[in-house]
């Protein structure tokens, strides 16, 4: 008995018992403020570009502000008329006519942690505009959180799925997870591995050994023996049994493992994503995931095709190899940063379009907040969560459409500001629940799902 319970241990070990297991949506959510216009989406990509990516150099130009403001780069033509976008984002502007740019983001955290936790639950952080430097326990749950815990679990096997890492590996930025709702809301963690190219997931694994027929024979006398046990905690099994079913289920998803095996792919696919870009010179370990960049995007796509509706890809994980351009902005962003982005995000709406996948899969790109208008002394630019860009594709998104409008030198929105409250609440808009709907933390004390409103003229009408 006591090596089967062993067993069941690491079975639920590698199942990530995080997974939402309720089965059931909450009446008073379900539908209540549905999209009018395009059918709801089916699915969400968040790609987050960790350290805060410069919106004056990207998709809100200034080439007309002074020269400490403007920066190096010249603007370019689009597929829209009238609308120019970085000499940085060529493929980007090949296709405006197919996403959406909000440049009128705004919210008031200054620093990376708790600017993640409002960008990524749409509420502040309760510690406030502060920095992690030890664990603290997340309260607000992540966007893929609310949807897992909303979620019909017959409906798919991963509801919420986050690759290719934690980000911030010194520690776990509280926005990742299921914050109040518990862990069990948790995605499932899809690692990268850098020298190999490749991906893996603990809680779809099980023993070569240990083939499903007999897996499945085991759980039948698990619960003969605990049914028929004269002990009455080990009755008490309803959520240990539903987590069981989960992991069974779970090391049964050929079609969830079989996406994770991007190897498949045909080498154009992975080549036109961007296959090792910025590969690191001979001899170099690739730590920072630089050649996962493009591919994280496409097991984005594989993901999404094989039924999870929400994915959370993480562009980089380490403070000082990310987007935080202090120093260099400018070399920063022409040499490594931006071209790897421009070519896989275009890649993945190209690619959910040809395979009609794209009105309903809702792709947004964004990082934590944008860079100061104003060059430093070292060529960089800092932190400014003020005014800043983000895109949006799919999902019905009205293509060649700008969203809201910055100031002269690109410090302060001057026409419809959108914070990340408005996000959450378009996000759950778009999947057909009604943003105004309220959720319970442990205590019982009910949270609205987004404090914000939706975004409504993003979308056709």
């Amino acid at each position: 008995m006591q090596d089967r319970r062993q067993f069941v241990q690491r079975t639920l070990a590698r199942a990530s018992c995080s997974l939402a297991l309720s089965g059931t949506m909450w009446p008073s959510l379900a539908k209540a403020d549905a999209p009018t216009g395009s059918a709801k989406i089916r699915a969400c990509i968040i790609v987050f570009y960790y350290g805060g990516p410069s919106h004056l150099d990207m998709f809100d130009m200034k080439p007309t502000a002074p020269d400490n403001i403007r920066g190096e780069f010249s603007p370019i033509s689009t597929s829209v008329p009238g609308i120019q976008l970085s000499e940085l984002l060529p493929e980007h502007a090949k296709i405006m006519h197919k996403f959406a740019i909000v440049r009128s983001m705004t919210h008031q955290n200054r620093l990376h942690d708790s600017a993640s936790t409002e960008t990524l639950t749409g509420r502040q952080s309760p510690q406030g505009d502060r920095e992690e430097f030890s664990p603290i326990r997340q309260f607000y749950p992540a966007y893929g959180s609310v949807l897992s815990m909303l979620a019909n679990s017959k409906a798919t096997d991963v509801p919420y799925a986050a690759l290719p890492w934690v980000f911030k590996n010194v520690i776990h930025v509280p926005c990742q997870g299921g914050g109040f709702l518990g862990n069990r809301y948790d995605p499932i963690r899809i690692s990268g591995d850098p020298s190999t190219v490749t991906f893996d997931a603990d809680a779809f694994k099980r023993p070569d050994d240990l083939p499903i027929s007999r897996l499945k024979r085991r759980k039948v006398l698990l619960e003969t023996l605990i049914e028929r046990s004269a002990d009455p905690g080990l009755g008490n099994t309803s959520g240990f049994n539903n987590h069981l079913k989960k992991a069974l289920e779970l090391m049964q998803s050929e079609r969830l493992i079989d996406a994770l095996r991007i190897e498949k792919e045909p080498q154009v696919i992975r080549e036109t994503y961007g296959l090792y870009p910025d590969k690191p010179a001979k001899g170099v370990r690739d730590i920072h995931g630089y050649q996962l960049r493009g591919q994280n995007l496409l097991l984005a796509r594989r993901l999404v095709e094989a039924g999870v509706p929400f994915v959370n890809v993480y562009d980089f994980r380490q403070q000082g190899q990310n987007w935080d351009s202090h120093n260099n902005n400018f070399s920063e962003h022409r040499d490594r940063l931006v071209p790897p982005m421009d070519r896989s995000f275009t890649a993945l709406v190209n690619d959910l379009e040809e395979r009609g996948m794209l009105e309903s899969t809702l792709v947004i790109g964004m990082g934590e907040f944008g860079r100061t208008p104003k060059i430093n002394a070292t060529a960089g630019r800092d932190h400014w969560p003020d005014c800043y860009s983000i895109t949006l594709a799919g999902g019905g998104v009205r293509g060649g459409y700008i969203h809201g409008a910055s100031d002269s030198i690109g410090a302060y929105p001057i026409d419809q500001p959108v914070t990340p409250g408005d996000l959450a609440a378009t996000i759950y808009w778009r999947f057909g629940i009604d943003p105004n709907a309220e959720m319970l933390d442990e205590t019982g004390r009910p949270h609205r799902l987004a404090e914000g409103k939706p975004i409504r003229e993003l979308f056709v009408s």
